[in-house]
């Protein structure tokens, strides 16, 4: 990518931001709702069964987790609303690389996503958690867990681009609730039925928080799934990053 595409991927990205300052609400619900899941999770409903340790400390690594794969309809919705009012055709008439509204887009969701970990660590960290591996291994994690977002938003991106509508986004949405539930972010894969833990365990999203936890010192972390958490992000990126840039510049063709 050269210094043109850069810099045209930099404007949309502060094109998203600056619907931040006008629509402050929808920051500020995306970043909450994390949190309340995991007060919700550790205190309403608490569990932790085949959880050896403190179930907090079991817990705010898979909550981080599938803080990456939930609130995708944010983007979705801003995709197919700028299609719908014909933002992109109007952007894509311009001298402008192909597929920067999409990184821009991706951009600013990215910026979400860290405050939301920034936002969830810290009232763990309020909450009595505290991460054991040390600040390498911390910042291996949050590597970990934005790079399973940048994945998931990419699937996102595609979808909406082939929905092409905001009504339509509510029923691709659902598709996610699955690959957030069925996970080991909340449960131990040890409490479950044989067959659906063996699911479980191969859910790309239990493979992150299964290696989070090991970087991070919790219960339920293993050796081992630091290469599994690598490669199934950048494999649904292979697919599905080309696939999003493929479908947006073929759009009015």
């Amino acid at each position: 990518m050269n210094a043109d595409a850069l810099t045209d991927c930099w404007t949309m990205t502060r094109r998203e931001l600056s619907h931040w300052a006008r629509q402050p609400v929808r920051l500020v619900v995306g970043v909450a709702f994390s949190v309340m899941l995991l007060l919700m999770f550790g205190y309403l409903i608490g569990g932790g069964r085949e959880v050896r340790g403190d179930y907090l400390d079991y817990l705010l690594p898979g909550m981080l987790a599938l803080t990456m794969v939930f609130g995708l309809e944010s983007t979705m919705l801003a995709v197919t609303q700028d299609l719908n009012k014909g933002v992109i055709d109007r952007f894509r008439s311009l001298p402008m690389a192909d597929g920067a509204v999409l990184v821009g887009r991706a951009g600013a969701d990215m910026l979400q996503s860290v405050l939301s970990l920034a936002a969830l660590a810290g009232v763990g960290l309020a909450l009595g958690w505290r991460p054991h591996g040390g600040p390498g291994a911390f910042l291996a994690a949050v590597g970990l867990l934005l790079l399973l977002r940048f994945a998931m938003l990419w699937i996102g991106i595609h979808l909406a681009l082939v929905a092409g509508k905001p009504e339509l986004v509510q029923a691709v949405q659902i598709l996610v609730w699955p690959v957030g539930f069925l996970s080991n972010a909340l449960a131990a894969p040890g409490s479950m039925p044989g067959w659906l833990g063996t699911a479980v365990e191969w859910n790309p999203m239990s493979r992150t928080a299964t290696a989070v936890r090991d970087l991070l010192g919790a219960p339920g972390g293993e050796d081992g799934h630091l290469t599994a958490a690598i490669l199934w992000p950048l494999a649904l990126l292979a697919v599905f990053f080309p696939l999003a840039v493929r479908t947006f510049t073929r759009l009015g063709r």
